[in-house]
Parts: structure tokens; C-alpha cells; sequence
């Protein structure tokens, strides 16, 4: 089967080559198609996938994605995460914030990317995202819920907002994508958990561990404004004790 992909442009055909012909071999392995055809003239690309059911879909419906971001100024070893089944694409078009304007598009440029970077990698560490920042689009490449933040981010300072508040928006995205990976990661430890107990009768002391773990992982839940919480929490079991002396 042969599939059409997004044209890139001429700057950029070279670096979707590489040396010898390097990237695009990788590019042909990692998604498994047969063969990746680029015109170095036009940056037109042709890719043939092998028959039904000998290739991933996902992929293929990805890998145009891969190519729009090695097009829009992204490193190939970057942009290939793509294929990653939970790494998706954004692209904001600067020109929908500041018009066709060269020079305010060059300031929103500056904006994002920061004195020697610094904005940029910020917002990448707070989202685990990538970003690469390409005439008048900037392509993100990540996660789900980070990758939005980013974006939004990246809007904020397109819109005028100060670095300052930027930051502070990333850093609340961040501590409330913790909060929520906390909670699924305790979850999962209650279900595992009533999973063991059908077992604790035939296990001496299981029981009492589980009960201990548990009391542990709920005292790292406790929401330190909660009075009752908190007296709950600091109350000793029967089989707890504290244990006084010099280290």
C-alpha cells in the first residue's frame, strides 16, 4: 500500500535524509514500512507499507505526524517518539496570535524560547514534553496531559502573558499531575490489596501486614488542614510503639 505524506520544506529535506541516507533507514524501521520515498527537489514523500496485517496501523497513521515535526524545524531522533502509542502532535501557528507581522512574530519567538533557552526548557521539564520553534509555528510533541499544558502555555506568552505567571501556571499543572498520578497509584494499591485479603486466612500475619500497609500509605493522604485527619493519623496502633534516643 502506498501512502502519500505531508510535504516538508526544502530547508528541511536534508535533515528528514540524513547522512547517507541514515535517517530515513531509521525512519523505515521504526515504523516498518517498506520504504520511504523523498524527493529532494520538491520534498514531496511516498511511503509503502507491506501487506495487511504486516505492519502496525498505528504507526502508519502516526507517522505522518513524524514527518510534520522533522518539517517544522524538530530534530528526527526527537520527532520519532511520535510513534510512541501514548506521544501525540500540537502545533500552534504563531501567525493566528500576531498576524503576519515578521517582527512580532520574531518577538513571540524571543518570548517563548527565552534569554539562551531558559523559557523553553522550562516548559519542557514542567510538561516532559519536546518543542521546536520553526518560522511562524511551534510543534510540541508528548504526552496527553502534559502536551496540554504546554500548549497553553505557549498561548499564555503568544497572548502576552509575563514569563512569571507562565511559570506558575506550569508549576500548579505539574503538582496537580502528581496528585492525580498519586491517586491512581493508590487505587490501584487498595484493589491489589482487596485482591490479597480473599487470601489472608490462609497466610498466618497476612492480615496484619496489609492493615499496617495500609495505615501507611493512608497517612501520606492526609490533608494537613483536616484536624480529624491528622489525630487519626498520629494515634498509635496496639502493635506500634515510638521508640525514643540518640543517633
Amino acid at each position: 500500500m502506498r501512502q502519500s505524506l505531508p510535504r516538508v520544506p526544502k530547508d528541511r529535506i536534508a535533515v528528514l535524509i540524513g547522512a547517507k541516507g541514515a535517517t530515513r533507514r531509521e525512519l523505515e524501521e521504526a515504523a516498518g514500512c517498506k520504504s520511504l520515498q523523498i524527493d529532494s527537489n520538491t520534498g514531496e514523500i511516498e511511503v509503502t507499507w507491506p501487506e495487511a496485517g504486516e505492519y502496525d496501523p498505528v504507526k502508519a497513521l502516526k507517522l505522518p505526524d513524524v514527518i510534520k515535526a522533522v518539517g517544522r524545524g524538530m530534530a528526527p531522533n526527537r520527532a520519532i517518539q511520535l510513534l510512541r502509542d501514548d506521544w501525540f502532535f500540537e502545533m500552534v501557528e504563531l501567525r493566528d496570535h500576531v498576524g503576519k507581522r515578521s517582527k512580532q512574530q520574531r518577538r513571540i519567538r524571543a518570548r517563548i524560547i527565552g534569554s539562551e533557552g531558559k523559557i523553553r526548557k522550562m516548559i519542557e521539564h514542567h510538561t516532559g514534553t519536546e518543542i521546536s520553534i520553526y518560522k511562524s509555528t511551534v510543534v510540541l510533541v508528548g504526552e496527553g496531559y502534559g502536551l496540554a499544558s504546554a500548549r497553553q502555555a505557549i498561548e499564555m506568552l503568544a497572548g502576552g502573558s509575563e514569563h512569571g505567571t507562565v511559570l506558575k501556571f506550569l508549576e500548579r499543572e505539574r503538582k496537580k499531575m502528581r496528585l492525580e498520578a498519586r491517586a491512581i497509584d493508590y487505587i490501584e494499591e487498595k484493589a491489589t490489596s482487596t485482591e490479597t485479603s480473599d487470601f489472608s486466612g490462609l497466610v498466618p500475619g497476612l492480615a496484619d501486614v496489609a492493615t499496617r500497609r495500609n495505615r501507611r500509605l493512608k497517612a501520606t493522604q492526609v490533608d494537613p488542614e483536616n484536624e480529624e485527619e491528622v489525630a487519626e493519623m498520629m494515634d498509635l496502633a496496639e502493635d506500634e510503639e515510638v521508640s525514643w534516643g540518640e543517633e
